[in-house]
């Protein structure tokens, strides 16, 4: 079998006390020893592009992950001084349909015991998981996502490769909604047991809000925005990422990697 060269430093990572750095086509691939170091990195290059576009513009809209891959990245961005979060707007990118939005699980409260109440947004945009009209919540988003076009995403990758809750069997990179209602799929819903969110599987909701993919990969915003970095716990098995061009927009991915 022929291996990547991304694969080939994936499994030569094992008890390297090193960071590798190495590109996979357009993909500039970081990979640390440890979740601290991957975390400080990221929120540092976050942090960079959120000053300079900040020098460049009145304020910014950001949308973040919520997720235990986010842990480490989100404790060091809030201490970064540089930082004039009176000038930022933020967006998080699902809810779980039925959770209550102080529920630890729910990720509205996650984000906001993390970040959100950590540091003084302009403003905090929060989905509303138990909205009397779903459909019109999502509507709801989507108009604040298109009044506040989104400068800066900051996500991870999850076991079955979803971003937000676009599991690959919803996962429509030409998605005509920027934010829909979704099944979740058994691998997702495992993944929430496995990372301890929930103690048993029938306990993880079923249904979300998600933006979309159009949303999170920036295509519907100008070609000078930025994604990233991705955060991705290496685990059992060999994850790829890829980075496309289209047209003139360039994604600007850098996927950062914990070896475990």
């Amino acid at each position: 079998m022929l291996l990547t060269q991304y694969q080939k430093a994936m499994l030569s990572i094992v008890n390297e006390s090193e960071t590798k750095v190495f590109q996979q086509e357009l993909l500039t691939i970081k990979i640390y020893p440890t979740l601290q170091q991957m975390g400080n990195e990221a929120a540092k290059e976050v942090a960079d592009r959120i000053c300079k576009l900040l020098e460049e513009k009145a304020e910014i809209n950001m949308i973040f992950a919520a997720a235990p891959s986010q842990n480490e990245f989100l404790n060091h961005l809030i201490h970064d001084k540089r930082i004039d979060w009176t000038r930022i707007n933020a967006f998080h990118m699902d809810e779980y349909i039925g959770i209550h939005p102080d529920a630890p699980q729910s990720f509205g409260h996650f984000l906001r015991i993390r970040i959100f109440d950590k540091v003084p947004f302009k403003k905090v945009n929060y989905l509303n998981g138990r909205a009397e009209s779903l459909e019109e919540e999502c509507k709801r988003y989507a108009d604040l996502l298109t009044k506040y076009p989104v400068d800066i995403v900051c996500l991870g990758i999850g076991e079955n490769g979803h971003i937000a809750f676009n599991d690959p069997d919803v996962a429509d990179f030409n998605d005509p909604k920027l934010v829909k209602i979704v099944k979740l799929d058994p691998v997702c819903r495992q993944q929430q047991v496995n990372e301890k969110c929930f103690e048993r599987l029938d306990l993880v909701p079923k249904e979300a809000l998600t933006l979309t993919i159009p949303v999170l990969s920036l295509s519907r915003i100008k070609p000078t925005q930025y994604i990233g970095p991705f955060m991705v716990k290496f685990q059992k098995n060999v994850r790829q990422a890829y980075c496309e061009e289209k047209k003139n927009l360039r994604y600007i991915w850098t996927l950062k990697v914990q070896n475990r």
